[in-house]
């Protein structure tokens, strides 16, 4: 498959192929096949030993410190650990099933694609993937593997997941951080719809623990532009109380609210040195994925 696979990425005709591990070929060989290093390495190295400078090491890896307590130079020296091991935490909760009017997915099917993309991308690159699946709690988890059989478990269980509770990020975030017991990169697929202040606590659980971190923060195109216009019934989710009210009075106010909160996520991940990356339903999932992988990579090779 080539880059000519981009002709079967139009939403309407992605939504009917049929299985995530095609949809996730689909997405990657489309889009991100001209990343042949992996965005995700580079991070996860861990400290060696101190070695004496010599002339013609780099100085970046002088310890001062060590030079201040004993005005020797020494170099520290770092390993790579063998494999980066991934673990993609993806948003099932109910408020995730929304779909607006004129998209073609629901947010959570979103998630699913992007979540799906790349995953299968980890282990194209010989990297390890795991997966928890959350709402108000960790509802089920699969630890990280390699091979293409577990990649297939991992599909199903996303493909399967039905949504039903409320959304609990921060709360998952921490059985996240207690669970995985070696240090690797968190993927986030959520909708956020959670009290900031307990996400913020997550995140930097996770940080706190050693992780890298990416946030895909999914919300629909409705959820970002609010089109509607006439009096109009809007039914919650999660319990939440469906209301009727006039668009025009409430679009001002709401979209506030909507950016406000987006500006509070951002600036919690960057608090805490983690990659946010606001995704829109409307969007080419293949399009906003490459750019972002894109940059990322820019950035590490500098």
């Amino acid at each position: 498959m080539t880059s000519d696979s981009r002709r079967y990425l139009d939403p309407k005709v992605l939504d009917q192929v049929e299985g995530l591990d095609l949809q996730a070929r689909l997405i990657v060989e489309g889009y991100i096949s001209g990343l042949h290093k992996s965005p995700f390495r580079g991070f996860s190295v861990e400290f060696a030993e101190h070695r004496e400078y010599v002339p013609g090491d780099d100085i970046r890896f002088l310890d001062w410190k060590v030079f201040g307590r004993s005005d020797r130079l020494y170099i520290k020296r770092y390993e790579d650990e063998t494999n980066l091991e991934a673990t993609v935490v993806l948003d099932v909760s109910e408020s995730m099933t929304y779909r607006g009017t004129d998209v073609a997915y629901s947010k959570l099917d979103y998630a699913r694609f992007a979540a799906a993309a790349l995953a299968y991308l980890i282990t194209q690159q010989q990297d390890a993937v795991g997966l928890c699946l959350f709402d108000d709690h960790v509802r089920k988890t699969l630890p990280t593997g390699t091979n293409p059989l577990h990649l297939k478990n991992v599909f199903a269980a996303m493909d399967a997941a039905a949504p039903t509770g409320n959304t609990g990020v921060g709360k998952a975030l921490r059985e996240v951080a207690d669970a995985l017991r070696r240090r690797g990169l968190v993927l986030l697929f959520s909708d956020l719809l959670d009290d900031p202040v307990e996400i913020a606590r997550g995140l930097k659980q996770i940080r706190n623990r050693g992780h890298e971190m990416i946030v895909f923060h999914v919300l629909d195109h409705d959820e970002l532009t609010f089109p509607f216009e006439r009096l109009t019934r809007f039914e919650g989710l999660e319990g939440v109380a469906s209301v009727i009210g006039d668009p025009e009075a409430l679009r001002r106010g709401y979209l506030e609210e909507v950016q406000g909160f987006q500006r509070s996520m951002r600036r919690s991940c960057v608090a805490n040195r983690i990659d946010y990356v606001g995704l829109d339903t409307s969007e080419s999932l293949g399009t906003a994925l490459a750019a972002y992988l894109a940059k990322r990579h820019a950035r590490r090779r500098t």
